[in-house]
Order: C-alpha cells, then sequence, then structure tokens
C-alpha cells in the first residue's frame, strides 16, 4: 500500500533530526576526511531541508557527539572510538568540531543535543523525551553516517515506536554503493525513503 507521505510528514508531529552534521565529522577540519568529503552535498541538501522545516513549522533537531579532551564518560570499546581519539582533530564540548555547521543555524528555534557516548544521537540521551514532548511521531532521519549512527538512529527510533522518513540525499556513507546498498537492503524494511525535494513538496503541499 503507498504511503501517503504528506500525512506521515505533517508539521504538528513530525520533526527533523540531524546527525553529526557538525565541523569535527563533516567540516574542513573533520576526523574523518574521506566521509567530510563524500558528504558536502549532504550538507547543502539538509540546509535546504531544515530551512523549509521552519517555514512549516515542522521542529529541528540536532544531535552531536562530542568528547572531553580527558575522554572521561567517552566510549573506548571500538576501533572507531579509537581512531577518532588518534586524530588531531578533536570534538571537544564547546568547539567549532563540536558544533552544527554554519549552513544548518542552527536558528533560535531548533533544539542541539550533544551526547559524550555512543553510537546514536537516541540511545542514552535526551532525544526521545524532546521529541515525544514536542509531540512529535515522525522522525526525518538525516545525517551521517550510514555505516554507523544513522542507521542506529532509524532502528532505534523504530524500536521507540516512531514512524521514520529518510531522505536518501540527507544521509551519506561510504563507500557510496554500501551506502546505497544499506538503504535498499536495511533501511527500507524500516522507514520509508524518500527526497529532500519530495519532503519541501510535501510541507508547501496545503493539505499537509
Amino acid at each position: 500500500m503507498p504511503v501517503d507521505l504528506s500525512d506521515l510528514v505533517r508539521p504538528a508531529r513530525c520533526a527533523v533530526v540531524t546527525s553529526e552534521i557538525q565541523g569535527g565529522v563533516v567540516g574542513e577540519r573533520s576526523a574523518l576526511p574521506e566521509l567530510a568529503a563524500a558528504a558536502r552535498p549532504m550538507v547543502d541538501a539538509v540546509a535546504r531541508l531544515c530551512a523549509a522545516a521552519r517555514a512549516a513549522d515542522v521542529a529541528v533537531v540536532h544531535g552531536t557527539a562530542a568528547r572531553r579532551e580527558d575522554g572521561r564518560g567517552s566510549n573506548t570499546n571500538a576501533r572507531l572510538f579509537a581512531g577518532v581519539r588518534k586524530s588531531p582533530v578533536g570534538l571537544v564540548p564547546g568547539s567549532p568540531e563540536a558544533t552544527v555547521v554554519p549552513e544548518l543555524g542552527p536558528e533560535p528555534s531548533d533544539i542541539v543535543l550533544t551526547r559524550l557516548h555512543g553510537l546514536s544521537p537516541m540511545a542514552g540521551t535526551d532525544l526521545d523525551a524532546v521529541l515525544r514532548n514536542l509531540g512529535v511521531t515522525t522522525i526525518v532521519v538525516t545525517g551521517v553516517s550510514v555505516n554507523v549512527a544513522v542507521t542506529n538512529l532509524v532502528m532505534d527510533a523504530v524500536n521507540a515506536g516512531y514512524q521514520v522518513v529518510v531522505p536518501r540525499d540527507g544521509v551519506t556513507g561510504i563507500p557510496q554503493a554500501y551506502a546505497d546498498s544499506v538503504l535498499d537492503g536495511t533501511i527500507a524494511l524500516l522507514a520509508t525513503l524518500t527526497t529532500v525535494d519530495e519532503l519541501i513538496a510535501a510541507w508547501k503541499d496545503p493539505a499537509s
């Protein structure tokens, strides 16, 4: 049965959630330069999406990752964390590297939630409670990466009872062929795949 995208993303019950679209991940001083290079078009697409969301009174919530200079409270139990720890680029709270990239604002109406631990913007954070307080039932997931955090977020959101929408051009992973395979083979079973332009059109539809 076809999904009615306009109904699914009605502004009163929808939020755009960005994952790690921050200086030290997708910016010029990235701890993951290959990912940052691949993410450039995605950042521009999500910037357009966030602007359209705000204009339609859709909530925008940014999930960022940070790591104290002394590392206290952050994971050390995966190769990914070890690699980030060895990078000369830190994700120190309050630094440009731990801050949402300027293309996305953040605007005063946006909510920014920063975590020191874990692989997902939702697990062990305030995100679920904040979204429920906003009356949100559908999450539009954007950001990086399809390899880890985006896929974690989709699964966490589905497990928490949310409807999930993923714009293909609003997420990035590396290599691109692998990210496409995850979207088609895994995410498509859990979420509604769409595009940034289709979401913007849905929010401009008077019926939504």
